[in-house]
């Protein structure tokens, strides 16, 4: 007889480590890394939907500076057989081969389709998906080329990511704007994106961050869509334990 299968997953998004300063962002590193111990314990696989960081390029021989705790806790949980999932997001799309090789990520750069325990999820970031957005999905496309990945990297590291955080200073988590729940959540184009995708197939479960809205909605036939919110100002977190899934506000101090 065949043993039936544990889950208990987790599931965040929009840490942006590196935003808007070093002092709030070390504060954000130390709660992170309490919420991972907290779960390291009963966890079988961890899913970070993207933007981890709030920039990010994986030098062949250079690691950016920082960030020392949350990667020696994230190396802790791979290493106790703990499954982390990374999706790269649009603050982390320059992230390549080094948490793979170093700390046995398995990486994706698109959404995907997963079965848990007969429940069907599709996963990703959120970025570019939808009607709309089309100078955003022109710009990835030029950061996400190959050959302005090859140029950028020989910049000096120096240069390179003081250039970077430079505009990444200009973000919107940098100067605190985030983005509200909209009078009409039919309106949001990521639910647009799931609804589409409703007509296509089934999935019990649609889970995305990029937006920073900390929401849990039905669409219909029961399926629902999970939004992880962000971790600047209202650290959110999802988990799954084999049947159903919850959205949570993280309390650790």
């Amino acid at each position: 007889m065949k043993a039936e299968q544990t889950y208990s997953i987790y599931f965040i998004s929009d840490i942006h480590l590196g935003a808007p300063d070093y002092d709030s962002s070390l504060i954000r590193e130390k709660k992170l890394v309490l919420f991972l111990d907290s779960i390291k314990a009963d966890a079988t696989d961890l899913f970070i939907l993207g933007d981890l960081f709030d920039m990010w390029f994986d030098y062949k021989r250079v690691i950016p500076r920082g960030f020392v705790r949350l990667l020696g806790k994230l190396a802790e949980l791979s290493d106790k057989g703990i499954r982390i999932h990374y999706f790269i997001g649009n603050h982390d799309m320059w992230v390549f081969d080094y948490f793979e090789k170093e700390l046995g990520m398995i990486i994706y750069r698109k959404p995907q389709v997963f079965d848990f325990n007969g429940k069907k999820f599709l996963l990703g970031h959120g970025d570019g998906l939808g009607p709309g957005d089309f100078s955003y999905k022109f710009i990835k496309r030029i950061f996400s080329g190959k050959l302005n990945q090859w140029l950028f990297a020989r910049l000096h590291p120096n240069f390179g990511l003081g250039l970077a955080n430079f505009f990444s200073k200009k973000s919107r988590i940098a100067n605190g704007d985030f983005e509200e729940v909209p009078d009409e959540v039919e309106n949001e184009y990521l639910i647009k994106y799931c609804k589409s995708r409703l007509e296509e197939e089934y999935f019990d479960f649609f889970v995305f961050g990029h937006r920073h809205i900390a929401i849990d909605i039905s669409l219909k036939d029961n399926s629902r869509y999970i939004n992880l919110g962000e971790w600047v100002k209202s650290p959110h977190y999802a988990h799954f334990d084999g049947n159903e899934i919850r959205l949570k506000k993280e309390n650790l101090v």
